[in-house]
């Protein structure tokens, strides 16, 4: 029913909105806490409440407008962001044509939708920016640190830096495969029918990175 629709899709974007600022802002800590040296409390005493509150607002508010404009509506098997769109007629003849029955407010749907949009491009961009940003950071200090190394014993000198690069790829790797795939879709141009396997990512970034933190300790064994 539209009540249940309704939920879906404001669950939908909340989850989507929130799961893209929260990356952005791990992304933000990892990279202050190893490049520029700030420690965890140092991090937590100036940004991080400001910070996890403009995730709330952000996250909220993009969900919270299109209640208000009724711009949650079946779209291909789910409820999403979309005016719903119906058969018409004027009442006077057979003539039958299609128009918005739900959700016609135009203006706000183009808004948050690219809202949206923007907020995944964003986060794509600056979590693939701080996690190159910090692995050649530390690259570079093993470098540094090299000259002070007794020949012979360097041969591992990269081997945190290897450490490194391995677990920022695969938590950048899973934010491209749940949200990257859809970015895909939309510079393809793809039918919002085709959509499956996108919906069917997006949701999946958290046990994605619980594989990969879990990951060093699996293979130990």
């Amino acid at each position: 029913n539209t009540a249940s629709c309704t939920m879906q899709g404001f669950l939908l974007v909340l989850g989507i909105m929130g799961e893209l600022t929260n990356q952005t802002a791990v992304s933000f800590n990892i990279l202050m806490l190893i490049v520029f040296g700030w420690n965890q409390e140092k991090f937590a005493k100036r940004i991080e409440k400001p910070l996890h509150i403009a995730i709330v607002v952000i996250a909220l508010s993009t969900a919270v407008v299109p209640l208000f404009f009724q711009l949650y509506n079946p779209a291909c098997g789910i409820c999403n962001l979309r005016p719903r769109v119906g058969m018409c007629g004027n009442g006077k003849d057979d003539e039958v044509f299609f128009c918005i029955v739900r959700g016609n407010h135009e203006t706000v749907y183009w808004a948050i939708w690219w809202i949206v949009v923007a907020t995944k491009m964003f986060a794509l961009i600056f979590c693939t920016i701080a996690m190159l940003w910090v692995y050649f950071y530390v690259r570079r200090q093993e470098n540094k640190n090299q000259r002070y190394n007794f020949r012979g014993h360097n041969a591992n000198n990269h081997k945190e830096s290897m450490r490194i690069r391995k677990i920022l790829l695969l938590y950048t790797a899973s934010l491209y495969l749940s949200h990257g795939v859809s970015v895909f879709c939309l510079w393809v141009k793809l039918p919002t029918s085709k959509w499956f396997i996108a919906r069917a990512l997006i949701p999946m970034r958290g046990f994605f990175n619980f594989l990969v933190y879990f990951l060093p300790n699996c293979l130990k064994y």
